[in-house]
């Protein structure tokens, strides 16, 4: 369980900030119902969490485990 709440934290950030932005952007800018995306509150803000999740997962350091030792490499 550690280990997913782990892999998580990072992720949670950008899928929050990301909805935000996509209801603002909704908000301000969005269309009256010829977008597909930014016509309805939702759609705008699902849009915004994936977009949020994954550019907040380029910033993710990846330690990836070889599984040799010092005295193998």
């Amino acid at each position: 369980m550690n280990k997913i709440l782990k892999d998580w934290k990072w992720y949670v950030p950008g899928i929050l900030l990301g909805a935000v932005a996509g209801y603002i952007y909704y908000h301000f800018w969005g269309c009256d119902g010829t977008c597909m995306i930014t016509s309805s509150p939702w759609r705008s803000m699902l849009y915004g969490a994936t977009m949020g999740g994954l550019l907040n997962s380029t910033f993710k350091s990846s330690k990836k485990e070889t599984g040799l030792s010092k005295d193998e490499s």
